[in-house]
């Protein structure tokens, strides 16, 4: 059996202390790298919650679209290359009562009728039903002057006033949300076909503009609680 000297003793206890001094070093480190990591996390987040900054986000899962697309023609699906988004725009039937496939199927028709244009990307319906109608490297025939960087969504509505029901509501702030993510779209960039023309669509949220500001802000929400950074 080794017997230490004296000297080797307190050679061997100061290595011990030196290797418990080094390691509790290092783990304060590491715990701070990671406060940091998370702190900037959270930071980022603030900031874009506070400034309504775009954020790299994608919608966990996205609403469920039913894909029936238009007969490409000159009427309603030109075809026309769609090549840049800049905005997202939300427009009223102005058909009281009408389902979604019943204006989609209009749209169709003017291939046929050949008497005016008029289309959208997506229309949303009374149950709160998403139809597709234009692919979205398209453009449709929806927004006037900004149908060349914007995609289109029609909501269906029950009554004259033009107010979404809550199955149509839920359906547009969710589609919204996505196509922001998607497209990297902020809170202002959701306008209405008014802001683009001045025509009263959707006409419930032209007369009431605190719940179209109420109806971004659901879209600022939902990205908040349904998205993730990428």
């Amino acid at each position: 059996m080794n017997v230490l000297t004296k000297k080797q003793w307190m050679q061997k206890k100061r290595r011990k202390k030196y290797f418990k001094l080094i390691l509790k070093t290092s783990l304060s480190m590491l715990i701070l790298s990671v406060v940091i990591i998370m702190f900037s996390i959270n930071f980022k987040d603030l900031t874009h919650s506070v400034l309504g900054l775009s954020r790299n986000t994608k919608i966990i899962s996205g609403p469920e679209i039913i894909e029936m697309l238009l007969t490409p023609n000159e009427y309603s699906r030109p075809q026309t290359p769609l090549n840049n988004v800049s905005s997202v725009v939300i427009h009223y039937t102005a058909n009281p009562g009408t389902r979604a496939e019943a204006n989609r199927n209009y749209f169709e028709s003017l291939r046929i009728k050949k008497n005016t244009s008029s289309s959208s990307h997506f229309v949303i319906g009374l149950k709160g039903e998403i139809i597709q109608c234009i692919p979205l490297d398209e453009i449709s025939y929806a927004s006037n002057d900004r149908n060349y960087d914007t995609i289109s969504i029609e909501c269906c509505h029950p009554d004259e006033s033009g107010e979404f029901n809550d199955e149509t509501y839920k359906s547009l702030v969710a589609l919204t949300a996505w196509i922001c993510c998607e497209y990297n779209l902020d809170k202002e960039d959701i306008i209405r076909h008014y802001d683009v023309s001045g025509k009263k669509c959707p006409l419930y949220y032209v007369e009431h503009e605190d719940k179209w500001e109420d109806l971004k802000d659901d879209v600022m929400t939902y990205i908040d609680e349904n998205a993730v950074i990428k």
